[in-house]
């Protein structure tokens, strides 16, 4: 039998890997010529600190039963996804340069029937949260001990099929149940503006009380910077002190920015997918080199 453990790398390991994460992605998009860069470069620090810290799992044994279960409920956002499997071990970084290619295991979107670590199939928005409640009723039923993580984006949250998932959650007592929101408040349209802009590109979401409406619908909260390993690990830890115990599903509300680490992605809607230049990637690759050498904690 797998004896599923999680791994204990150390912050300034996560920030070395995070920084390699966030090369692959804008690398592997510009290459495929297609692919997200904003949400995916905002959720890295999560991602890797969850598969890195957290999770149980075993990368040679990707179905293992017992292992916990993660669903990218954004999956417009797989890039960020397959390149944190891949660095994990589920296959290898070569791989990556077959993204979105017709033959590849590696989608635009994830899928469970091709990829290594995919535990659902994503991309129609709004879904994942039900389907990781319902991989953590059948754990309660079945008796098993696995946890079950979804990560969405704050636009997703404003499908009404999440809401469902959020009311319901609670009275199953879901415990076994985390959902990350990847708060970096913008999207790629928007709300009709007054002025200047088409669109309004501010998340709505972003300016509602989330840990409020949470709370009121019975979960547990937290709310942290979703860039600071010593925050997203504390959160971690807390989920795990809890787990069986807290009687009701945990939200980390990560404020995040999208596009962070390189500067000109970062903070911006234009860059919710995009194609890097040349000059681009030199420059991408320049400034995460420099963060390596400067030992920046992102």
């Amino acid at each position: 039998m797998t004896v599923l453990e999680h791994l204990s790398v150390e912050s300034t390991e996560l920030d070395a890997l995070a920084r390699r994460a966030r090369w692959h992605i804008v690398n592997t998009v510009a290459a495929s010529k297609a692919g997200h860069i904003g949400g995916p470069l905002s959720a890295t620090d999560l991602l890797i600190a969850l598969y890195f810290r957290q999770l149980r799992i075993d990368p040679a044994n990707p179905s293992e039963p017992d292992r916990d279960r993660f669903i990218l409920s954004k999956g417009h956002s797989a890039i960020g996804l397959y390149t944190v499997l891949a660095l994990r071990g589920y296959f290898p970084e070569a791989e990556l340069a077959t993204f979105d290619h017709g033959d590849s295991r590696l989608q635009g979107h994830p899928d469970m029937l091709l990829t290594p670590g995919v535990d659902s199939s994503t991309g129609s928005l709004g879904q994942g949260l039900a389907v990781g409640a319902g991989m953590a009723l059948a754990a309660k039923r079945l008796g098993k001990d696995f946890h079950t993580w979804v990560m969405v984006g704050d636009g997703e949250i404003e499908e009404g099929m999440v809401w469902e998932t959020v009311i319901s959650a609670p009275r199953f007592q879901l415990d076994n149940l985390t959902l990350i929101i990847d708060l970096n408040g913008l999207q790629q349209y928007g709300w009709p503006a007054a002025e200047g802009d088409r669109f309004d590109r501010s998340e709505p979401m972003g300016h509602v009380d989330l840990e409020a409406v949470f709370r009121g619908f019975g979960w547990n909260t937290l709310s942290i910077d979703g860039h600071d390993w010593d925050a997203i690990l504390e959160a971690y830890t807390t989920v795990a002190e809890n787990r069986g115990k807290a009687g009701a599903p945990t939200v980390i509300i990560a404020n995040t920015t999208k596009g962070h680490g390189i500067s000109f992605t970062s903070g911006t809607y234009k860059w919710h997918n995009g194609i890097a230049t040349d000059e681009q990637l030199e420059l991408a690759r320049t400034e995460l080199a420099e963060l390596a050498e400067e030992g920046h904690n992102e």
